[in-house]
């Protein structure tokens, strides 16, 4: 079982603000502030509609078996910094890079023993703390594409009550949603 993640490096936002200010057509800078905030509300949102980290960042997270590896919570994953351990002799251990070998293909991620090895055996009732790098490296354009509809459609509903409708939003971030 996975526990939920601790971002240990922040993201840096995959849409600048003047990208989403062309979008909305806008020339001056009094809505910086809210820019900010809709580029940050955006990113917010379709990561959790697609299940996916958009950004690169890092991430720090625990499970309780090795054999939670087979699927990762999070991807796509770049790379892996560390996978920590408490040894059965109550010591912090760690498995050694050339010891696994990492599977990332796209939205599927996971992480096995290399050839010829086996997991080690971690102290009962330990948590095992595998450190990530994920997110796209460079990001889809249909996601980039739907982020800035989302965004010029926030800033041009911003002070009404209508709720509104993501048809192409969803259209275009459909195929990267992680299940």
């Amino acid at each position: 079982m996975w526990y939920p993640p601790k971002v240990t490096q922040a993201p840096s936002e995959p849409i600048s603000k003047e990208e989403a200010k062309r979008q909305c057509s806008v020339l001056h800078d009094d809505d910086d502030a809210l820019f900010d905030a809709l580029i940050a509300a955006a990113r917010d949102y379709v990561e959790r509609y697609c299940n996916t980290p958009l950004a690169t960042h890092t991430i720090q997270v625990k499970c309780d078996e090795f054999c939670d590896f087979d699927r990762l919570p999070a991807a796509p994953v770049q790379s892996v910094t560390s996978i920590a351990y408490l040894a059965t002799d109550d010591t912090d251990a760690t498995i050694a890079p050339g010891d696994f070998e990492e599977r990332f293909d796209g939205l599927e991620a996971s992480i096995v023993p290399a050839f010829g090895k086996q997991w080690p055996v971690p102290r009962n009732g330990s948590r095992i703390t595998l450190t990530a790098v994920v997110g796209y490296q460079s990001m889809p354009p249909s996601i980039k594409h739907a982020m800035l509809l989302w965004i010029a459609e926030a800033y041009e509903m911003r002070e009404n009550n209508a709720p509104p409708s993501w048809t192409a939003f969803d259209a275009l971030l459909c195929n990267h949603r992680r299940g």
